[in-house]
């Protein structure tokens, strides 16, 4: 039997929670074997092997049962609870149960009651209207169903790989090879340079004195599961947590012309070759042919790439075909992208009162030791759906104790603030006299997410123009790669915003970066305030702050269109309540 990989084993252990769910077991197991999965999926070595040599647990939420279940699947391709299970529920029912919206509960009764135990199978049943019949479902249920099958037909999202997770792949195997004798140079390129919201595959750039040593070197690294092809030209390898690597190693002199040509995107680099073809010249990864001459030149860096077109070095977040050329060769040129270094303070924040893991004091400490100078906590309010909500009197006795810490702390301006969930009709959960002793408010929508495009703008649009809200948290719900945005005319919503002078935010946490890029730009060119927060809910979270930051890059942002670059003095101002 060919060796078990961390992906098949995180499948294994992702299947048997499904089944568990489905079978109604208790939610820790299922927990269990999730966390699991995901530490697996994630892990940088086999576990399959640590699993051989009884050291499995080694790896975080895998203790003894769990790999003697890693062990079974080894020897035998299967565990024992996962074959009892599925003779139980046929395969096409965890499809259904992984739909937007569905879950084990409602995917159970519709194969118990309608015999639906696949994605054709449940097609077939809302086409005939058989699911509106049932209580709890309704023929709005039934619409939406159908709509989210005819976008993705096999139920499931692109095999993409978030942004943060693959950054942490590529430090890895980029700082080994960067250690390694032979290495000159080593970069990384493709969308992963560009900041985008998700990765399909990694490539490395790179110049070594013995070419293929820096291939072999990677082709070891204890992280790769298995080796495509090695030799003087590069590496093409996956990891063991199912990633590809290209390691592509040329020439020192060819290194700008490769590096520029594998970070892309694929628009950038078309508009770039068709540009260059109207001044007689062609752009390659093997240099820029002159037309006139016949001599190609081959470039060390990006910038002599850039210069050679007449263009003056474009940062690789805006290399997406969206005007990027023309402001590159013309007055005044590209703009001053907003960096980490400028962010002043952060105005969404957790702490235990709610669901956050550190208290407020241990929040405000990290907060100083990241240099901020201010910090709204905003613990989530009362009916914002996932429990630990903070009741009225719980709010009104925090005010208390952040204004009290306020006092003592030097170098930091402490905001008592809250997250505000949006209700259904646009109003908030707490009255106004309570939001008024606030000295910021952020709201955001965290339940009811398949209200039609109009209920739903006019329940965004409704909170925006409430006098005490500050500020619109993640707008538009999205979580990258696993739940689309909720309907929403975001032309109104940044009409509304702009006129109610309400910040919009970019919420720094990998998997949302909402607003998106797109989103971000329109809506500072229409005057709106950005703001890029964290939304952190342990001091560990305020080192998320990069991927806003790449967001807000990647939509052109300036310094002065983000809000939380001015210092406190000029910042508070800006708050509804102040003006």
């Amino acid at each position: 039997m060919a060796d078990l990989t961390n992906a098949q084993i995180a499948a294994a252990f992702d299947e048997l929670a499904d089944l568990y769910e489905l079978d109604g077991a208790v939610q820790y197991r299922t927990i269990a074997y999730r966390t699991a999965a995901k530490a697996v999926r994630e892990a940088s070595v086999s576990v399959g092997q640590l699993a051989r040599e009884g050291r499995a647990t080694e790896v975080p939420g895998v203790g003894k049962t769990l790999q003697e279940k890693i062990q079974a699947l080894d020897e035998t391709g299967d565990i024992p609870a996962s074959q009892r299970l599925r003779a139980q529920y046929p395969p096409g029912l965890i499809s259904v149960m992984h739909l937007p919206g569905f879950g084990p509960r409602r995917a159970r009764r519709l194969y118990d009651e309608l015999g639906v135990d696949s994605l054709d199978a449940l097609r077939a049943a809302a086409e005939q209207q058989k699911i509106r019949g049932l209580r709890g479902f309704g023929a709005k249920v039934e619409e939406t169903l159908l709509k989210v099958l005819a976008e993705s037909p096999e139920g499931g999202p692109a095999p993409r790989i978030l942004l943060s997770r693959a950054q942490t792949i590529a430090d890895q195997i980029v700082g080994a090879l960067r250690s390694h004798p032979a290495a000159e140079r080593v970069e990384v390129a493709g969308s992963l340079r560009r900041r985008a919201d998700s990765v399909k595959d990694l490539d490395i750039i790179a110049t070594a004195e013995d070419p293929a040593g820096l291939a072999a070197a990677l082709a070891e690294l204890p992280l790769i599961e298995s080796v495509q092809s090695a030799g003087d030209a590069g590496a093409r390898v996956l990891t063991h947590s199912g990633m590809r690597v290209d390691l592509k190693v040329v020439e020192p002199d060819q290194f700008g012309n490769v590096l520029q040509h594998f970070t892309g995107s694929k628009a950038h680099n078309v508009a770039l070759r068709e540009s260059a073809v109207r001044r007689g010249l062609h752009v390659s990864e093997y240099g820029i042919l002159d037309d006139e001459t016949g001599e190609t030149l081959r470039c060390a860096t990006e910038e002599q790439v850039y210069e050679r077109l007449g263009l003056e070095w474009i940062p690789p977040e805006l290399r997406e075909g969206r005007g990027e050329l023309e402001a590159a060769a013309s007055e005044p040129g590209l703009p001053r992208l907003v960096t980490q270094d400028d962010i002043r303070g952060d105005l969404h924040c957790h702490t235990t009162l709610s669901d956050g893991r550190q208290t407020l004091e241990q929040m405000a400490e990290a907060a100083i030791a990241r240099g901020l100078e201010y910090l709204a906590v905003t613990d989530h309010s009362a009916s914002h759906g996932f429990g630990n909500h903070v009741t009225p009197e719980a709010l009104e006795a925090r005010i208390e104790e952040v204004h009290a810490l306020n006092a003592q702390l030097d170098g930091l301006e402490l905001l008592a603030g809250s997250e505000v969930n949006i209700l259904t009709d646009g109003s908030l959960d707490y009255d106004d006299e309570l939001l008024a002793r606030l000295d910021w408010v952020i709201a955001s929508a965290h339940t009811s997410f398949s209200m039609s495009e109009r209920e739903m703008t006019d329940r965004m649009v409704a909170a925006i123009e409430h006098p005490l809200v500050d500020a619109i948290g993640h707008p538009t719900g999205r979580k990258i790669e696993t739940r689309a945005p909720y309907a929403l005319d975001v032309e109104r919503v940044i009409e509304a915003a702009a006129r109610t002078g309400t910040m919009l935010e970019i919420n720094a946490a990998p998997d949302r970066r909402d607003l998106n890029d797109l989103n971000a730009r329109a809506a500072a060119a229409a005057g709106v305030r950005i703001l890029v927060n964290t939304d952190a809910h342990s001091v560990r979270n305020f080192g998320l702050l990069p991927y806003g930051i790449a967001t807000a890059r990647r939509a052109w942002l300036t310094p002065d269109q983000v809000a939380n670059t001015r210092p406190w003095a000029d910042f508070a101002p800006l708050r509804k309540r102040a003006r």
